[in-house]
């Protein structure tokens, strides 16, 4: 099979390097070309949407999966669909929706893939309810390094399933899964929204509203100072009853460019931030279709150009319950000291943790935000300024976002790396399967 030799980044596009690009349509490719020996280490990429560097590796191998997405199986009864690990999740949705069925969890774009899913064990505005995406897969097949299929679950070679889910490719392939998907009444969203004047009142917003709502988000504005500080938008819904199962086919609109650098700047953003918050009343109540509540954005194609050719970061925390308001306050000063926050944060709440041993889930809340890089040395070190408060708080970063962690602060993050690392140098001496991210994080060695 023929490799192409190209430049990638994640979905923020920073950082950047070169790999070589494979793209198998057959398991046996897959097989074929990890066996091969042409290169020394490998990495799964779906569509590309995860932030940083979880899916490059620099002038190594690349397995694009996307001509792997084809449905297996599905079994009405039980809702559960069998698919390869390149079906997307916009696929699912087109070919299950307009059946009454939805995905049990799902991320803020469906242009991801299963496998991708799997291995950021992603979550969304559900997650106090229904928790990540691996509470509802019930089993998959990886190709591991040593070339053999193997099939794991919860309850057979739990440790290699549990090691899969948010083990950002490092064990395997993942060739296939079985997830159940939901029953839906419709394919549109009966959404309420509750405006709060400062974080403080977001916060107690979105506790007292988690038994009202299987989803909640909120907008939240990263530049209001004073009293002001973390003025938000709640975003509550459920899924409508008594609405058609399939949406109009809509328009959509294409950033064709980079923007230039100066055009997402504090002025800019204040302004867009006060006409976002002005925009929503208190207590209105909308029904929109699922595409404009859970996909906002998208409606725009590569709207990750928006922040120019210097890319973004998304920055995404957990903090505890008993810290996160201090936490979150402090991180929302600094960012607006510094004036270097952007109009896409979002703040949810979080319940159980997951059993994933990397995944990034846990009780608390989350904020999520984009942070442009500007600076050189000086963005490096208000990222790792950043990194020092969540860590202060007791906080967690996800790996599926992060470009700049250092391995030390991985490791206070995550206290199951060990287990982790163990079983992976168990199943990959040789570390077949590695990525920038994981020679970074020292999960894995060059």
């Amino acid at each position: 099979m023929r490799s192409i030799k190209s430049t990638i980044g994640g979905w923020g596009n920073y950082p950047k390097e070169e790999a070589f690009l494979y793209r198998p349509e057959k398991k046996q490719e897959v097989a074929d070309l990890l066996t091969s020996g042409e290169l020394e280490h490998w990495i799964s990429r779906g569509l590309g949407r995860s932030y940083g560097d979880t899916a490059l590796n620099r002038n190594q191998g690349v397995i694009l999966q996307t001509r792997l997405n084809r449905f297996l199986s599905f079994d009405p009864e039980s809702r559960v669909v069998e698919c390869e690990g390149g079906v997307t999740f916009e696929e699912i949705i087109d070919v299950f929706l307009p059946r009454g069925l939805f995905l049990p969890v799902t991320p803020g774009t469906k242009y991801v893939t299963v496998g991708g899913a799997i291995a950021n064990d992603v979550h969304g505005k559900n997650h106090h309810v229904d928790g990540v995406i691996s509470d509802h897969v019930l089993e998959m097949t990886l190709f591991l390094p040593s070339g053999e299929v193997r099939t794991c679950s919860r309850e057979a070679d739990a440790d290699l399933f549990w090691a899969t889910v948010g083990g950002i490719g490092l064990t395997g392939v993942i060739l296939s899964a079985k997830i159940r998907l939901i029953p839906v009444d419709s394919a549109y969203i009966d959404v309420d929204y509750q405006k709060a004047a400062n974080l403080e009142e977001a916060l107690d917003k979105l506790a007292a509203t988690n038994d009202q709502y299987p989803y909640s988000v909120a907008w939240i504005d990263c530049l209001a100072t004073g009293n002001a500080m973390g003025r938000s938008v709640l975003m509550l819904g459920k899924h409508a009853e008594g609405k058609p199962l399939a949406i109009k086919a809509k328009r959509k609109l294409t950033m064709p460019f980079h923007l230039p650098s100066f055009a997402l700047n504090p002025l800019s953003i204040s302004a867009f931030n006060a006409l976002y918050y002005g925009k929503f009343k208190d207590g209105s109540q909308v029904t929109v279709d699922y595409d404009s509540f859970f996909y906002p954005l998208d409606a725009i194609h590569h709207w990750n150009r928006m922040y120019g050719t210097k890319g973004f970061i998304q920055y995404q925390m957990v903090f505890p319950p008993e810290t996160s308001r201090e936490g979150l306050t402090k991180i929302l000063q600094m960012l607006s000291e510094a004036k270097k926050s952007s109009f896409l944060a979002v703040l949810k709440s979080f319940g159980a943790k997951g059993n994933g041993w990397l995944s990034f889930p846990r009780p608390g809340y989350t904020l999520a935000l984009d942070i442009p890089v500007r600076g050189g040395r000086s963005f490096v070190h208000f990222i790792k300024q950043l990194d020092e408060v969540v860590l202060h708080y007791g906080g967690v970063l996800y790996l599926a976002k992060d470009a700049l962690m250092s391995p030390d602060t991985f490791r206070q993050m995550y206290p199951e790396w060990e287990k982790f690392k163990q079983l992976k140098d168990t199943i990959d001496p040789n570390h077949l399967f590695s990525s920038s991210m994981s020679r970074r994080l020292e999960l894995t060695e060059d």
